[in-house]
């Protein structure tokens, strides 16, 4: 987590109960009621700003885990269990979580609609499920008893707008950290995510685990607010209604959650009061949703847009920025920093790579070039861990990589970039460094935008132009300090200017990170400009390698990759 977040989160925290307090103090009784169902809602609006908000997958169940919450809240109540209420419900929320978990197991393969239908298929069997059952205590008139402290409505009122502070306190700290840029980063590319050393898998199941502990304790909540609870309360058409509001308002945001809150708790009162059947409630998140997809902003991001562009303009003051503690001891050492031995690759019947043999050495730039379908994105996938089936061996470090998924390749010194940028635009630039690195500090980060010139930690990816975000890409890759980068044409759709400064960055990876290079390139004068060393492909195989100038000299190559057929003089 970072500075930026914890000061966020608790600058959140203070703001929420603040204007709780406030709340206690101007509101009459009733709207006090009516208050409390929505913070509530915003609860279960922030669990969904989980799994959906922030890591782009779909569910259609979270009253479940609500539900689940609840009913441990009623048995623990009917039993009476030690602790009280707030123990109660963060035991509620634990209680969820094998369930979030168990859910979460579909959407390591499924996504959209099919993960969608699987999320779907659970709220209806857990409708039938709670539909069979009675509330604890329910036959008895037994009601769930709030703590002492927070006894009476004003009270319970400020009890929830304590959870819901602490719950988007700590959200907000996940969201700084690596694990909350990975989410984001998830909704843009898997594979561009897993190429920085994370595991997609325990990423997802965290997700699902974290956004089912928070919607467990919302159903804790719901109990104390009620009283007790039936079955109704947590319905299936619920869980798609509490989607949509938060496809619409960006339960990511705690000030998101809130409005989604207040939107279904005094939504159906105005409409009572104008006489308008309230179902029509429903109409209005929908169509809502559906604008904020059409849009691609929800209300709280358009709200935090204005709120940036006032602000900015006024308060904001860069950091200086200084490029020179990049610089590393090195000791390259005698092992090649990749080694691939006799490496074939088919698919079916053709054969993309035929026995190819290439060395990159500790502390070098090694350029691989060849015509269009050559072989050489084949090889960059096949070393990253993205061909699953290859024949020869491919080592790092004398460590051989047969068998290795490619998040554990990349933790192990493979990293690579990709043809077309695959950063996710809703991070931050200093944000995707810490994705791609892991652990580094702020005077690092400060460092490496530096040295790739960009001035402002805190703006966001979308914000750069394509120059910008293609040396951040590199960036990215480096500096985790890998034993070699692949990069896989990184100066596609460039400018004659950008190329050559991207050759110059290139050429310093080395001594500033310490990494060697395997360039894939199209661009001759950044090849000649950044690489000590290429190789070249042709049909899947090896024609040339050598000394950069001494290879893009020989005629085989000229006639193979430039399109130059050399006749000798009459």
């Amino acid at each position: 987590m970072t500075r930026d977040s914890m000061r966020s989160a608790t600058l959140n925290v203070a703001i929420t109960i603040g204007l709780g307090g406030l709340a206690i103090l101007i509101l009459p009784n009733y709207w006090i009621y009516l208050a409390t169902g929505a913070m509530i809602g915003a609860v279960s609006l922030l669990s969904l700003g989980v799994v959906e908000g922030r890591a782009g997958m779909i569910s259609l169940c979270q009253l479940s885990f609500a539900g689940v919450g609840a009913w441990t809240v009623g048995y623990l109540n009917v039993a009476e269990a030690p602790g009280g209420l707030p123990i109660w419900i963060l035991i509620g929320g634990l209680a969820a979580v094998p369930f979030g978990i168990a859910i979460g197991l579909p959407a390591l393969r499924l996504r959209g609609i099919n993960l969608a239908i699987v999320t779907l298929g659970f709220a209806g069997a857990f409708d039938a499920v709670l539909a069979a059952i009675t509330y604890p205590g329910q036959a008895e008139f037994l009601q769930v008893l709030r703590p002492d402290v927070f006894d009476g409505d004003r009270g319970y009122f400020l009890f929830v707008v304590i959870v819901f502070a602490v719950i988007s306190g700590v959200l907000e700290l996940v969201g700084g950290s690596r694990l909350g840029s990975c989410w984001l980063a998830i909704r843009h590319s898997e594979r561009a995510v897993a190429a920085h050393g994370v595991g997609i898998p325990y990423a997802k199941l965290r997700a699902f685990a974290l956004s089912a502990f928070v919607s467990g304790v919302s159903g804790g909540l719901l109990a104390g607010y009620l009283g007790m609870l039936v079955s109704d309360n947590f319905t299936m058409f619920g869980s798609m209604v509490l989607y949509a509001v938060a496809t619409m308002v960006g339960a990511q945001y705690p000030e998101g959650a809130v409005v989604g809150g207040l939107l279904g708790a005094l939504f159906p009162e105005l409409l009572r009061r104008l006489d308008v059947p309230q179902d029509l409630g429903n109409l209005f998140f929908a169509v809502g949703a559906v604008q904020a997809l059409a849009a691609r902003e929800t209300i709280s991001e358009s709200l935090r847009r204005a709120f940036c562009r006032v602000v900015r303009s006024k308060t904001r003051q860069l950091r200086r920025l200084d490029a020179s503690a990049l610089r590393p001891r090195i000791d390259y050492g005698k092992a090649p920093a990749l080694a691939v031995r006799g490496l074939t690759v088919r698919y079916g019947s053709v054969i993309a790579l035929n026995s190819v043999d290439i060395d990159v050495p500790a502390g070098a730039v090694v350029g691989l070039i060849g015509p269009n379908g050559a072989g050489k994105s084949t090889l960059i996938d096949a070393v990253s861990g993205y061909v699953l089936r290859y024949e020869g061996q491919i080592e790092t470090k004398n460590r051989l990589l047969e068998g290795v998924l490619p998040h554990r390749r990349a933790s192990l010194g493979i990293r690579r970039t990709w043809q077309t940028n695959r950063i996710a635009p809703d991070l931050t630039v200093s944000a995707y460094l810490r994705l791609a690195a892991g652990n580094i500090t702020n005077d690092e980060i400060d460092a490496v935008l530096a040295w790739i010139g960009l001035p402002d930690p805190d703006t966001k990816v979308s914000g750069i132009d394509a120059g910008a975000r293609r040396l951040l890409d590199v960036a990215g890759a480096v500096a985790a300090r890998p034993a070699v980068v692949l990069l896989d044409e990184p100066a596609a759709g460039q400018s004659f200017d950008e190329a050559a400064r991207l050759a110059e960055r290139i050429s310093e990876i080395p001594d500033l990170f310490g990494s060697a290079v395997l360039l894939v390139e199209h661009d001759m004068d950044l090849v000649r400009a950044a690489c000590s060393a290429v190789t070249v492909l042709d049909f899947g195989e090896v024609i040339a390698s050598g000394p950069t100038r001494e290879v893009l000299d020989l005629p085989i190559v000229k006639t193979a990759y430039l399109g130059v057929v050399e006749t000798e003089a009459a």
